[in-house]
């Protein structure tokens, strides 16, 4: 890849994807006196005597603030926060064009996650959401927790629990496709970052059978030395079977294999899984294991691409989980608020379920509205709903 402003790449990026317009038409003296001063001064009033009448009279409770510090970015790694606006940039038009809501992306010129908190906060009176993006792991944890607890408007780290939601969503259906349920299943995990740590306790808290998780050292397990905290903790609750070694060891008769990492399972690994195994291939743009490959041992492929069937795409997460989260007015997003959005998904394809359609197209239109009811729904079930 290379620089090249003709190309179509290029000319469709040239300024930028967004811009902000004015809801009202300021055409005459009357018209700018009550979209701005005096008319404004009234409304400003208002909202000091009684904060809570900014949800009503400004856009705070559709606005989402797309929030990185650029060093976790789709498969590019760590590409500082100047080249990741246009990833956030996209990430805003999905909002808008698949729920309807407005976003800003925010690029944040430091790492440090005393210095990132601060300065989310501090804008955070602007913003009805924060969708934390690429941050890498293990500091992605630990900022969106102290955010969590900080502010009273949901945070929602996509990279963790947006994959994860998608994943629950579609490893459901395809057990379903293959006559089990989740309790039946024993997964493997490859990757223990962001999106393995978030994708491993949503299938602990959906009932998965047994699951184990590696990293590039192999399994976790309690007794392995030299890992981290989050590490340690996901090795406290999973591997039941008490399965160690390498992914390898671990694969062999197992039902799923979950990818979410940039390493390569070779064929004959595949080939020792259980009957009508399912493998989930996430790395993007290139799967831990060829589609085409995974077919020949498996009954149920996806992958994180739009050109193989099955695409797991956390598109269709979080626009219905933050605009859920916004009819609600929700202070926070729950852990059953997710298992609810998961649930949404899966059922929208769910009388037609076959072993290439197990999740919906980012283009089906009954996903946000689906989501966002089940998110709200379920927020006001866990009462941390203000609407």
């Amino acid at each position: 890849m290379g620089f090249d402003p003709g190309s179509e790449v290029f000319r469709v990026h040239e300024g930028g994807k967004l811009a902000v317009r004015s809801l009202l038409p300021l055409t005459d003296r009357e018209s700018l006196s009550l979209a701005y001063t005096p008319g404004v001064a009234e409304v400003c009033t208002a909202i000091a005597e009684n904060p809570a009448l900014a949800r009503a009279y400004t856009w705070r409770s559709r606005l989402v603030a797309v929030v990185s510090d650029g060093t976790a970015v789709l498969g590019l790694g760590n590409i500082g926060p100047a080249a990741a606006l246009p990833v956030m940039e996209g990430k805003v038009a999905l909002f808008s064009e698949f729920a309807g809501l407005n976003a800003v992306p925010i690029v944040l010129d430091t790492t440090d996650a005393d210095e990132i908190v601060d300065t989310v906060a501090r804008i955070a009176p602007s913003f009805g959401g924060i969708n934390l993006e690429d941050i890498s792991a293990p500091r992605c944890f630990e900022i969106e927790d102290r955010l969590r607890e900080r502010l009273d408007i949901p945070v929602f780290h996509d990279d963790q629990h947006g994959t994860a939601i998608v994943v629950l969503a579609a490893l459901r259906n395809a057990a379903t496709v293959t006559g089990r349920s989740l309790a039946d299943l024993r997964v493997v995990v490859s990757g223990a970052g962001a999106a393995g740590v978030a994708c491993t306790k949503i299938l602990l808290a959906a009932g998965i059978g047994d699951i184990a998780v590696a990293d590039s050292r192999g399994i976790l397990h309690g007794a392995r030395e030299g890992m981290t905290a989050v590490k340690s903790e996901l090795a406290a609750i999973t591997n039941r079977s008490g399965v160690r070694g390498s992914i390898a060891d671990a694969l062999a008769g197992a039902d799923v294999f979950l990818g979410l990492s940039a390493g390569h399972v070779p064929e004959s690994v595949v080939a020792t899984m259980a009957r009508d195994a399912i493998v989930f291939a996430l790395a993007n743009p290139d799967p831990e294991v060829d589609p085409e490959v995974a077919r020949r041992h498996a009954a149920v492929v996806a992958t994180g691409r739009s050109d193989f069937a099955n695409q797991i795409n956390n598109v269709l997460a979080f626009p219905g989980v933050f605009a859920g989260a916004f009819d609600a007015a929700a202070t926070t997003i729950t852990e059953a608020m997710k298992l609810a959005a998961a649930s949404a998904i899966g059922e929208v394809v769910a009388a037609a379920l076959e072993p290439d359609y197990i999740v919906p197209t980012p283009f089906d239109p009954r996903v946000a509205p689906a989501v966002a009811a089940a998110v709200a729904a379920q927020a006001r079930a866990d009462g941390v709903a203000t609407a």
